[in-house]
């Protein structure tokens, strides 16, 4: 079985189609970019609390967060990233790359080097 990439959102995420977009494309310049993502709904309190969940959109790779920080509140909330240009809603796409590449998931390619 291979490794499991997983997208947590809440239901009205504004950051969720240009999460999926970035991930899809991180990817790709991985080399994997027909690697299977599951996109899971956090629908509750209880369920933010069984899946330690940060807020939406959280990016799970074998069921770790490459972004996690520490004491980061458990929620149903927006998550923020660090970017070269403040805060964003969704990681760097560079970021993203480096996460799955450390993470063990594809290999760097040509399209993915600058």
């Amino acid at each position: 079985m291979g490794v499991r990439i997983e997208l947590l959102v809440v239901s009205g995420c504004p950051h969720t189609v240009a999460a999926t977009l970035a991930l899809a494309e991180a990817a790709r310049q991985a080399g994997v970019g027909d690697a299977p993502v599951t996109v899971t709904a956090i629908r509750s309190d209880q369920q933010a609390r069984e899946r330690g969940f940060v807020g939406s959109p959280t990016f799970l790779f074998d069921g770790a967060d490459p972004f996690a920080t520490p004491d980061a509140p458990i929620g149903l909330a927006c998550r923020m990233y660090s970017s070269r240009s403040g805060l964003t809603g969704v990681p760097d796409l560079e970021r993203l790359r480096d996460a799955l590449l450390r993470a063990g998931i594809g290999r760097a390619t040509a399209a993915g080097d600058r």
